[in-house]
């Protein structure tokens, strides 16, 4: 693996980052969007409130999803023997 393959990986890894916001935002834009279609449609200004409601919890939605696929990396990386971490004690056992 070059030093190339580092720098992608890490701007892929931005993106997907910068994706979630985006999508949050795009959520809820898109709710009040049809809520405000919805009221003018129909007169009703709930609808304009439902709409609001979608969109947020469309965002809250995604932003679950996107803690759940992080927190299941941190996992793996925390179950991977490179990345463990040595206490005090174990290094002091080593040396005997």
């Amino acid at each position: 693996m070059n030093e190339n393959d580092s720098a992608a990986k890490k701007i892929i890894k931005g993106a997907g980052d910068l994706s979630l916001a985006i999508s949050m935002l795009v959520a809820v834009a898109i709710g009040v969007g049809l809520g405000i279609g919805l009221k003018r449609l129909f007169g009703y200004e709930w609808l304009l409130y439902a709409g609001i409601f979608l969109g947020v919890a469309a965002a809250i939605s995604n932003f679950v999803k996107a803690y759940k696929k992080l927190r299941r990396e941190m996992n793996e990386l925390e179950n991977n023997p490179r990345y463990k971490r040595k206490d005090k004690d174990d290094e002091d056992e080593d040396e005997d």
